[in-house]
């Protein structure tokens, strides 16, 4: 009888070890960071001999059709890689796992442990629907040497200094010259000086703001600095080789993010390397004022798995610092959580160091659906001001415009739910 108790024990044992064994994690990584979570995977199971991780690694140019595609089909991942601009549109379509209740009882991850303008991209009503994984802002990318022959030693903190900066740039340059790069086929910059300045961009009632006096103060500063030829009127595509003019200085000035700071190091000639630097972005009044956008990219829970509590613990894994700065040296990804940024390999980067400053002065842009759609018209208002002369005022209030019709649906359904929050996604 006790050979049959045993017998009996052992075979249950060994179902529940061969059932844990079973759980496997799908994860959707996209573009480069796809490919190479791969390569963290094996401690992970390691650490959980029970979970294996199964990777599935997703241009991102096919990612966002994929994930609506799965979500309307039923087949979405266990965990996921998410821009955090488009963690509104998800949680609308209520298919990402809200993550306060296991974030509360985690003794990993704590909300002090990141950025604070970072770690609000991941907040619908207040709600957290993301962890943030790799963060992204964008800095001032410029040559040492052609500023500091200008008379300058470091780059202003404030416009009016900036722009004096620049003008003596211009001035031992020439027409042929620019201190600073703005393609008109980005729109970051733009966005970036209207927050600097105070603008909301979207009202609470989802109405455009860009007419406003705030974003209006940001927008014409840009608009001179293309007038007075300080700025090239150009798209990126425009431009055949970006390292190249940097290099021979035809440009000295160019907002980017982190993804540049290797390419820099590989396409700027040997010689050069020790001319050029990072700073974090002057501001309308000083460095205080010298805000730039939180991005980056999230990990999430969606709605339907099964197994969410062997994702959260991947997702916890994935968020420690040991783990962020092994990314960083695999990707180049700045890593989300502040004590990674201790490690030899960033604490030692000069130049990364302009991130670590500025991603104390981020904030999210508008945490609505339809922002992406929002950024085209940016552009497109943009340019219609630089190439076709068009006054700040008409350009602002064309767009304005356009963002209204874009945002028409959204406000009949604020309509609709009044108790919310203004602003509040429906």
């Amino acid at each position: 009888m006790n050979r049959l108790l045993l017998a009996a024990a052992l075979a249950l044992g060994l179902g529940c070890r061969a059932a844990e064994d079973d759980t496997t994690l799908r994860f959707w990584g996209f573009g480069r960071e796809g490919e190479v979570v791969a390569q963290l995977v094996p401690g992970f199971e390691r650490e959980h001999p029970g979970i294996r991780v199964r990777v599935q690694s997703i241009p991102w140019t096919a990612a966002h059709e994929k994930l609506l595609t799965a979500q309307v089909g039923r087949a979405t991942p266990d965990v996921a890689q998410l821009g955090n601009t488009w963690i509104p549109e998800l949680v609308t379509l209520r298919a990402l796992e809200p993550l306060e209740p296991w974030r509360a009882r985690s003794a990993e991850i704590r909300s002090e442990g990141y950025f604070s303008g970072i770690w609000a991209t991941n907040l619908i009503e207040g709600q957290l629907y993301g962890i943030p994984w790799y963060v992204d802002t964008r800095v001032l990318f410029y040559r040492k040497d052609l500023l500091a022959e200008a008379g300058y030693q470091t780059v202003p903190e404030d416009w009016a200094r900036w722009r004096e900066a620049m003008l003596a740039m211009k001035r031992l340059g020439g027409p042929s010259r620019y201190p600073l790069l703005l393609p008109l086929n980005e729109w970051p910059p733009q966005v970036i000086l209207g927050l600097q300045a105070g603008s909301t961009l979207i009202s609470p009632e989802g109405y455009g703001a860009f007419s406003d006096s705030a974003f209006s103060r940001g927008f014409q500063f840009m608009l001179d600095l293309y007038r007075d030829g300080l700025a090239p009127p150009f798209a990126s595509t425009e431009i055949a080789n970006l390292y190249q003019e940097f290099a021979r200085g035809t440009i000295a000035m160019y907002i980017t993010g982190p993804w540049n700071l290797g390419e820099f190091r590989r396409r700027l000639p040997a010689e050069q390397q020790d001319q050029w630097a990072t700073a974090p972005l002057p501001g309308p009044t000083g460095a205080a004022s010298g805000v730039s956008l939180a991005g980056g990219a999230s990990l999430v829970i969606f709605r339907a798995s099964e197994k969410k509590e062997a994702a959260w613990r991947l997702i916890e894994y994935l968020s420690r610092p040991d783990v962020q700065a092994e990314f960083y040296r695999l990707t180049g990804d700045l890593p989300a959580r502040q004590e990674a940024w201790s490690d030899s390999a960033l604490a030692g980067d000069r130049e990364a160091q302009a991130f670590r400053a500025q991603l104390e002065r981020v904030v999210p842009t508008p945490m609505i659906p339809e922002w992406e759609n929002v950024t085209q018209k940016v552009m497109d208002w943009t340019e219609r001001a630089v190439r076709g002369g068009m006054p700040a005022a008409q350009a602002l209030s064309g767009l304005d415009a356009e963002v209204d019709r874009l945002l028409e649906r959204r406000r009949w359904l604020l309509s609709r739910d009044k108790p919310r929050a203004a602003g509040a996604i429906p």
